[in-house]
């Protein structure tokens, strides 16, 4: 299908100053409005005209959103959505306590994108599967095949994992340690404020095909609180990806560890790009428990977490790198701890 790349669409553009107005705008036009955080993920849409919103509510002037902040919770901090990718991989308290956050976000593009791009827009932005994104009539557009799971499909960079009729995947950086790091997302509606668990905002094709993250057309993610749980542990991240810079992941593992001496108490583990959410390893966490960090536990644990895979006709080299990829968050200490 041809995409025509030349000049946007025209909107009405909107620059409110509180979450409150930016909320009002969002319930006044509904479906018809976007939210633009950086602009990375939403600009890329609208050049290529597949999506034409009536209404852009930027969000930038919305001082509320950015920054990052000590919290009661004792080592915790939260981060406003509109907070740059930057200032979240070069914060002190973060490079501090929380250094698998500030790895990931280092990792994310390149440097001009990070100095644009928001930690809310990374998690919140949508899948890159070329077919969806191309403007082919999909699932996950409003149609009835899933372009990226047929016989000749270009589908290297597809999901192993929870796929139902869709096999895009999730392509951000920040999410799995953000899940790693047990975080809590705020999210601001008509309803007021409600705060979820990071592996709960993200959701699968079987309950949602048309998007990623559970907001609905009237909320905003507004801010990420990271409790002090796991303030200081033992961190590990690595994203596998074709090239050094720009480029989404292949692979990407996050995982937080409590070791005492050489004994696993506690870990949270979690890949990415290989499914429509970041996969919380939650059986090879049980199986880790009271183990000590050795590669036969290593490799079991790598055994473990590939259960149920479902690899696509040009996508099985995910299964031997997301089995390494665990291994070594086992045994490495790869994140500023």
């Amino acid at each position: 299908m041809a995409v025509i790349r030349d000049t946007m669409a025209e909107f009405d553009l909107f620059q409110p100053a509180s979450i409150d107005d930016a909320l009002a705008l969002k319930r006044r036009y509904g479906k018809t409005s976007w939210a633009l955080a950086g602009g990375l993920d939403s600009l890329d849409w609208f050049k290529d005209r597949i999506k034409r919103p009536e209404v852009v509510i930027d969000l930038s002037a919305v001082e509320s959103m950015r920054g990052i902040r000590e919290t009661d919770d004792a080592d915790g901090v939260e981060i406003g959505a509109m907070t740059t990718l930057t200032e979240v991989a070069e914060h002190a308290g973060i490079l501090s306590r929380f250094g698998l956050l500030a790895d990931a976000a280092s990792k994310v593009a390149t440097p001009q994108i990070r100095n644009q791009g928001t930690i809310g827009g990374n998690v919140t932005q949508d899948t890159r599967c070329w077919y969806y994104r191309g403007g082919w009539p999909c699932y996950r557009a409003g149609g009835n095949i899933c372009y990226a799971d047929t016989p000749t499909a270009i589908n290297r960079e597809h999901a192993l994992f929870e796929s139902n009729r869709c096999v895009a995947v999730n392509p951000s950086d920040t999410a799995p340690a953000l899940v790693a790091l047990d975080a809590k997302f705020v999210i601001m509606g008509g309803g007021g404020e409600k705060v979820v668990d990071a592996e709960d905002y993200f959701i699968t094709p079987a309950k949602d095909i048309t998007r990623m993250t559970i907001l609905e057309p009237g909320e905003l993610l507004t801010s990420i609180r990271i409790p002090g749980t796991w303030a200081g542990a033992r961190f590990y991240f690595e994203k596998v990806r074709d090239r050094q810079a720009w480029d989404f992941p292949l692979v990407n593992i996050a995982s937080a560890m409590k070791v005492s001496g050489n004994t696993i108490e506690d870990i949270r583990l979690v890949v990415n790009a290989v499914g429509p959410r970041p996969l919380r390893l939650t059986d090879v966490e049980r199986q880790l428990k009271g183990q000590s960090v050795t590669e036969e536990v290593g490799q079991a644990a790598g055994e473990l977490a590939l259960l149920g895979a479902r690899p696509l006709q040009h996508n099985a080299y995910k299964i031997p790198l997301m089995r390494n990829l665990v291994k070594r968050a086992i045994r490495g200490t790869g994140a500023r701890a």
